[in-house]
């Protein structure tokens, strides 16, 4: 058991920053080192949070003994940061999407599991007292349908990679891969989509080539269905997520941050208020003691959300439905 957990960071833009701040209030934990392709970005980061900055994530990698490894890098940039990560023994935190395509995702996992260290993925969602609840009370439940939104707008101007389809992968990739995940984290795997997409009201934006609205229909391992919206045309405003159950007993349960049984009376949910490990808390105690029992989104199970997304968007571009690909 480390009685220091030293971490280092390939990619310092905003979400790792998110992570940093909270990897700052955590006992025993020493930031060592912070890689970014824009060097200043990476300096500045060393001189908030301490560490070493590198441009050149192979050097960080071969320079460093690190216990641990966080990749916060656009879904294009993955290659081969988490294999090498792994390979010197250093456990391993990777933002989603975890990848833009999915041979690169199936090396990486087969990597991991190889060398036997802990990952954990950015899905936060997972670590919360309701969706314990949630997946208590629907493991309880016959499903039949699932229904999910992520509205929103666009993030960063013209020069960001996000707008970029090829780049990002589009909405539901991105940024919807939250209800994606937290949909088979509840409901269980989904092994067919069917994916329409349209880009009509995101025109005047400049270089602009993500659709802004999707929609895309499920079908899941136990024979239920169900369908996800997405769409980036807010600017201001009409944001929003949300995730409905259609369920035996004529009810539903509404996840919407919180929970909420529809027509109310029908069914009881009890959610517990019982402290609970963040996602990076959760990550430093696994390297601590060696219990990777409390990370709840492990990369091979994370990869099997982003293959959900990468078969949608195959699916638009052929325009059938699509089975989602094996991971292992």
């Amino acid at each position: 058991m480390p009685e220091t957990v030293k971490i280092g960071f390939v990619g310092t833009g905003g979400i790792a920053n998110y992570h940093l701040d909270n990897l700052k209030k955590i006992e025993g934990v020493q930031i060592v080192a912070l890689c970014d392709v824009v060097e200043e970005r990476a300096k500045a980061a060393a001189e908030k949070f301490g560490g070493k900055a590198y441009s050149d994530y192979h050097k960080m990698i071969e320079t460093e003994d690190l216990d641990g490894m966080y990749v916060c890098i656009p879904p294009f940039a993955h290659t081969d940061a988490e294999i090498l990560a792994v390979e010197k023994g250093f456990h391993l935190f990777v933002e989603k999407p975890v990848v833009l395509n999915l041979e690169t995702g199936i090396k990486i996992s087969e990597a991991v599991k190889k060398a036997g260290v802990i990952s954990s993925v950015g899905y936060g969602s997972r670590y919360s007292n309701a969706a314990d609840a949630a997946k208590k009370f629907l493991s309880e439940r016959t499903i039949g349908m699932v229904a999910g939104e992520r509205w929103g707008g666009v993030p960063g101007g013209p020069e960001h990679w996000w707008r970029v389809m090829a780049k990002s992968g589009g909405m539901l990739h991105e940024m919807a891969t939250h209800q994606v995940d937290l949909i088979r984290f509840l409901a269980g795997d989904i092994v067919e989509v069917y994916k329409k997409d349209a880009l009509r009201v995101n025109t005047d934006l400049e270089n602009f080539t993500v659709p802004d609205s999707e929609i895309v229909t499920m079908v899941f391992a136990s024979g239920a269905i169900g369908y996800i919206t997405t769409c980036c045309a807010f600017t201001k405003g009409g944001g929003s997520g949300r995730l409905d159950f259609i369920l035996d007993g004529h009810i539903m349960l509404r996840y919407r941050g919180g929970l909420e049984i529809i027509p109310e009376g029908a069914a009881t949910i009890e959610v517990e208020d019982k402290p609970m490990f963040s996602i990076d808390e959760a990550f430093i105690y696994a390297i601590k003691t060696g219990d990777a029992s409390v990370v709840r989104s492990p990369y091979p199970d994370a990869l099997k959300s982003a293959a959900v997304s990468i078969a949608a968007n195959q699916s638009a571009q052929e325009g059938r439905p699509v089975k989602v690909p094996a991971t292992e």
